[in-house]
């Protein structure tokens, strides 16, 4: 990861009030780089190991973009993202959210620092070839895809 990515991901997902929620794509995206999502992901996984005297970050108002939690196994802390939501005022239905009305526009949407580049993150171990096209790969000229 390029260095101080969590700490920008952090501060896109303290912008979101609460009733509101967030993608992982969204905050990919506001950061400058939409084929990041999954590392959004691992930022916020990584909050276990932030200092407690930071500022908090409402790791629970961040959600897919199909409007479900994403729990990945783990099922208490699914769980425990929907009760927060619901206190504040975030309604599922059939356990998705409504992003039309609860998705957050970020309006007065701030920089938190300079957007990472999406090739830095990805590119390492992967060949230049490789790292952007439609699934990721990049068709070489004359070389047919298999």
């Amino acid at each position: 990861m390029g260095p101080g990515w969590n700490a920008r991901v952090y501060a896109v997902v303290r912008q979101c009030p609460a009733g509101f929620v967030t993608t992982y794509g969204q905050v990919a995206t506001l950061l400058g780089s939409p084929r990041v999502a999954r590392h959004v992901g691992y930022a916020l996984a990584a909050l276990a190991n932030v200092d407690e005297t930071d500022e908090p970050v409402p790791w629970h108002r961040v959600i897919n973009s199909q409007g479900r939690i994403s729990h990945r196994g783990d099922v208490k802390r699914a769980m425990q993202q929907e009760r927060l939501l619901e206190k504040e005022g975030v309604v599922f239905v059939r356990d998705r959210v409504d992003l039309r009305r609860f998705l957050y526009p970020y309006p007065d949407f701030r920089w938190p620092e300079d957007p990472v580049d999406a090739d830095e993150l990805l590119g390492e171990g992967v060949p230049t070839g490789l790292r952007s096209g439609r699934s990721g790969h990049r068709r070489r000229s004359g070389t047919p895809f298999t």
